[in-house]
Order: structure tokens, then C-alpha cells, then sequence
């Protein structure tokens, strides 16, 4: 397994170490969860360059990169559910169109085609990226200032508000960039 690879399959190991420390009560917990998810980020950001600049792009790495990604996102997503600062709903969304674009990829190297990310996937995923780290900037902010003074209840309200309304952008780049892929690889959707 090359160097980008690993870097690939570490983003899967750093999901749950990242997982484990959201979960955790206090201030310290939170910091590392959003140091852990920055260098989950950050290693998808070096395979994809070492990958291209050492010429060590493979079909495990074509299909698992995008595999890794929605596994560091969905389990991002579903851990602010089950915190209750997005809407189920949302998250079903952002998890079908996951399903279904990750079943036609096995699809399509089932019959043996490599279908790589397209542009709008790779834009869906810096805005999701862009939105977790929002929310865990929200969610530093009130352990910070909660542990040093009072939460104040119109700030959660303003916050909120700002998550539902960046979870409703990436709802909508999410569903478009589903339905484009789709429309993309329609021949390959028609042969199956």
C-alpha cells in the first residue's frame, strides 16, 4: 500500500478517534476532537497531492478516497444529530445521495469501470467540510465560554439559526451534486 493510500485509511481511523473525543464532556475533549478533524481533513487534501505528484494513483486509491471522505462526513453529520444541532432530516439527504453515488461506483467496478469524483462532489465535500468546521467552531465557543462564564441563550438561538441555514446550502449542493453525477454517468446507469 503506497503513502497515499495510508493517508486514505487513516482518515478512516482518525473518524473514530475523532468520534470518541466529540462525545467526551469538557472544554479539552472538544479541542482535540477539532484537532483530530482537522488532521482527518488535511489528510485528504495530501493523498490526493501525493497521489498525483509521485504518480501513485491507483484504483483503491480512486475509489476508497471518496469512500474514506463519506465516512469522516456521515459520521460528523450523525454525531451533530444525535447533539441535535441539525435537522434528521438533513442528514437523510446528505446519507441517501452517499448511498446511491457509492452504489453506482461498485456498480460500475463491477463490470469493471473506475468512476472517479466529479467537480460538483468535489465541491459538495469542501462545503461539508466547510460546515463541520463551523459547527465545531460553534461548539468550542460555547465550551469556552461556558467554562468561564454564562451561556447566553440568544447566542445559541443566532447560532443555530446560521447551522440550519448553511445546512440548508449543503443540503442543496448535496442533491445537485448527486443528480448531476447521475445524469453524468447515465450510459453507465442504462448498461447496468
Amino acid at each position: 500500500m503506497n503513502l497515499a493510500n495510508r493517508l486514505t485509511m487513516s482518515r478512516i481511523l482518525l473518524t473514530f478517534v475523532f468520534m470518541f473525543f466529540l462525545f467526551c464532556q469538557g472544554l479539552w475533549p472538544k479541542v482535540a476532537s477539532l484537532i483530530v478533524f482537522i488532521l482527518a481533513a488535511l489528510s485528504d487534501l495530501f493523498d490526493g497531492m501525493i497521489a498525483q505528484r509521485r504518480n501513485m494513483v491507483t484504483d483503491f486509491g480512486r475509489l476508497m478516497d471518496p469512500i474514506a471522505d463519506k465516512i469522516l462526513v456521515l459520521a460528523a453529520f450523525a454525531a451533530f444529530v444525535q447533539l441535535q444541532l441539525i435537522d434528521a432530516w438533513m442528514f437523510v439527504i446528505i446519507i441517501a445521495r452517499e448511498i446511491m453515488i457509492t452504489s453506482l461506483r461498485l456498480f460500475a467496478l463491477n463490470k469493471g469501470k473506475v468512476l472517479s469524483a466529479a467537480r460538483a462532489g468535489k465541491h459538495k465535500t469542501v462545503l461539508q467540510m466547510a460546515v463541520i468546521f463551523t459547527i465545531l467552531g460553534f461548539i468550542l465557543l460555547k465550551e469556552i465560554v461556558l467554562k468561564y462564564s454564562t451561556w447566553n441563550p440568544a447566542w445559541e438561538n443566532i447560532f443555530r439559526q446560521g447551522i440550519f441555514f448553511l445546512m440548508l446550502l449543503t443540503v442543496g449542493l448535496t442533491l445537485y451534486s448527486g443528480l448531476s453525477y447521475l445524469w453524468e454517468n447515465r450510459k453507465i446507469i442504462t448498461r447496468l
